[in-house]
């Protein structure tokens, strides 16, 4: 039992302004396993106001040592590795060899590049008779989900501090304990007291009160398209810039002459990592009719080798949400090949890994993001009925192609209607900037374009 009775604002823990709090649930067996405090809006606003009074300080802090401090920050991670991944597949209840590779691991390696990023980005560039200077945007309210619990905090806090911001983290209910892991972090990399703070509370209690504060400059939020909406209307009415990373419905289109058997092993595997938990996952495999069966059952085939090495979805409501779908997959028509809305276990919040085929493209599970281990395999007719199919739905996030010929792949990619695809199935680059199309997000995250959504430019004209 972890029981954390402050929240890290100023530099130290401090009592939350209620008694409330977030019990935390281990999803693999059901147990409370920690208890953080439910902040609110007095809270939030203590804060900010810690996070406004730093500000001016750390802005004007060279760049040198703000790289410093996140190279210092990087490191107190390393040291927490083991404890960070434990604790991700406690509150979480990913597998303990994901957790330590993706969750513990991945953020590790977004903190120090952005260690080397503060250090070398151009904070200042000559413009014809003019100087370009690129400073901190303010005061930003970082807003995270649960699905990867430390790389969605690093992700936003790391480029923020870089840039000469200020933050105030609201991390999700449902694993809170990884983003108090963070601020003792913070702490141990000696990061100036009120420039990092952190409140746990409920989204719409804090989150709220945060998205909406006057002093907050900038709201960075990763989660659902329908909350990004409410954020985004708040913000707006205070004219507050905004980053939004939201859902997927992700297009992984394997061409005719592609290996069939890597591409559908592949797709399979992305689908089930992290439990279908993951906002840009391919969860619509669009596959030549002539070559359908054949896919069909690889996909079954693979997504049977999985069973157990899944873990658990985060909550009870989530797993319920997950097997409305699957249940509504086969009342519109759907075949099911793989899985099902059954539990496979009595405790945990399990659902198995499942695999649809005779999806069509209106049909609900092609459409809305499941958020689970769900995969749907579309038939298509040539390469416009594929990227028609690709592209016809309301999120544009990533994605995926498989050919042969990588030129035929890149083509194809360049028509889609997303913001990163993977061609033949490239490697994770932490560099390489990550958001979204259409409802699936404003902004980009990691890399220079990351840290760019958190400068703001002024020109001096000589």
């Amino acid at each position: 039992m972890k029981a954390h009775d402050g929240l890290y604002i100023d530099g130290a823990w401090r009592p939350a302004g209620s008694r409330d709090v977030i019990e935390v649930v281990n999803p693999a067996d059901e147990q409370v396993i920690g208890r953080v405090p439910a902040g609110g809006a007095l809270d939030v606003d203590t804060a900010v106001r810690a996070a406004r009074a730093a500000l001016p300080a750390w802005a004007a802090t060279p760049p040198a040592e703000r790289a410093a401090r996140l190279a210092a920050l990087r490191d107190a991670l390393v040291a927490r590795k083991d404890e960070i991944a434990g604790t991700v597949t406690a509150e979480l209840g990913s597998p303990p060899q994901f957790s330590e590779a993706v969750h513990a691991g991945v953020p590790i390696a977004v903190a120090g590049s952005y260690a080397e990023l503060a250090a070398a980005h151009p904070f200042e560039e000559k413009v014809g008779n003019s100087t370009v200077l690129h400073e901190p945007i303010g005061v930003v309210g970082a807003i995270t989900p649960w699905n990867y619990p430390l790389h969605q905090i690093v992700a936003k806090v790391a480029p923020a501090l870089a840039a000469g911001c200020t933050v105030v983290l609201k991390p999700a209910e449902d694993t809170p304990l990884t983003a108090q892991l963070f601020a003792e972090a913070v702490h141990e990399a000696d990061v100036p007291a009120g420039v990092f703070n952190l409140v746990t509370g409920l989204g719409p209690v804090a989150g709220q009160a945060l998205a909406e504060h006057p002093g907050v400059d900038l709201v960075s939020f990763t989660g659902s398209t329908a909350v990004g909406r409410q954020i985004g209307s708040l913000a707006g009415a205070a004219v507050k810039r905004v980053a939004l990373e939201l859902g997927g419905k992700s297009a992984n289109v394997i061409l005719p002459s592609a290996d069939l058997a890597k591409a559908v092993a592949v797709g399979v595997a992305n689908v089930m990592s992290n439990s279908g938990q993951t906002c840009s996952a391919w969860t619509r495999m669009l596959v030549h009719r002539d070559r359908y069966d054949e896919a069909v059952e690889l996909a079954r085939a693979a997504a049977a080798k999985y069973g157990d090495r899944i873990g658990p979805l985060v909550s009870a409501r989530q797993r319920e949400r997950v097997r409305g779908y699957i249940e509504k997959g086969v009342a519109e028509g759907a075949r099911l090949v793989a899985g099902g809305p059954e539990s496979p276990r009595e405790q945990g919040y399990y659902v198995s890994p499942t695999v649809f085929a005779d999806v069509t493209p209106e049909m609900t599970i092609a459409q809305e993001e499941i958020f689970g281990p769900v995969l749907s395999i579309l038939r298509y007719d040539d390469e416009d009925d594929a990227l028609r199919i690709a592209n016809g739905t309301v999120y544009g996030l990533a994605g995926a192609v498989w050919a042969a010929d990588e030129a035929e792949a890149v083509a194809f990619a360049r028509r889609m209607d997303t913001g990163q695809v993977d061609i033949n199935g490239g490697r994770f680059n932490p560099l390489a900037p990550f958001g979204g199309y259409k409802q699936s997000g404003v902004g980009r995250e990691l890399g220079t374009h990351g840290l760019a959504e958190y400068l703001q430019t002024k020109s001096l004209q000589f």
